[in-house]
């Protein structure tokens, strides 16, 4: 009789074992922001904040956020504007996005433009720090008009690995030569998102209307 009932009392408790059991991943984000600071993109920081201010408000308690700077060659952490992974008490962490602003906003007065533009050295620093940070959903923003310009002797022509991560290219300003010809725009979005594509990033967007950030975050 007791066997009886220990078997029945394992069959009432396997529905809840298994939808425990069901899904086990991180549902936590992690955003690595790219800002453009070559030439005269380097005028476009303002329009960053947005983006950061969005993520700032989104982002909850245990989520990493990193934001770095693309310059001449950019595959250093010595780029990295601020970095926090939220402490999982949301008063702690209301404080971390503070400092976090206050670092930023600094880094806003005195940003100055670089000669180049690395931006597949800032792609891998930047897949680097998602990976060891592990969270459930991985996203890389460039803001940036996607025009990279490596100085002498700084090596890029190799392939990347961005396995899933969701790269998106944001604020994609329109050069002088695109405005000639537009297929120079058109054909440079094509051959980063293939680039990216081939690295093995889960997906590719470009948003250039700040209005629709909602995109940024993975929300599935």
């Amino acid at each position: 009789m007791k066997l009886t009932k220990y078997f029945l009392l394992a069959f009432l408790l396997l529905p809840l074992i298994f939808a425990g059991c069901a899904d086990n991943r991180s549902h936590s984000n992690g955003v690595y922001l790219l800002i453009d600071t070559s030439g005269t993109y380097a005028q476009q920081v303002t329009k960053a904040r947005k983006i950061i201010n969005y993520l700032l408000a989104n982002l909850n308690a245990g989520d990493s956020l990193a934001v770095a700077k693309v310059e001449s060659k950019s595959f250093s952490e010595k780029d990295i504007v601020a970095k926090v992974t939220f402490d999982r008490r949301p008063s702690y962490a209301n404080q971390e996005k503070r400092a976090f602003n206050q670092k930023i906003e600094e880094f806003a007065k005195n940003v100055k433009g670089s000669a180049f533009t690395d931006i597949t050295g800032g792609l891998i620093q930047a897949a680097e720090y998602l990976n060891e940070a592990n969270p459930g959903n991985k996203t890389i923003i460039i803001f940036s008009d996607m025009q990279e310009e490596l100085g002498k002797g700084t090596v890029r022509d190799f392939p990347i690995k961005l396995t899933g991560i969701r790269v998106m290219a944001v604020n994609v300003t329109k050069l002088s030569t695109d405005n000639i010809d537009p297929r120079r725009y058109l054909d440079r979005l094509s051959w980063w998102e293939k680039r990216v594509r081939d690295a093995g990033a889960t997906d590719w967007f470009v948003i250039n209307d700040l209005e629709h950030l909602d995109k940024v975050l993975n929300t599935q």
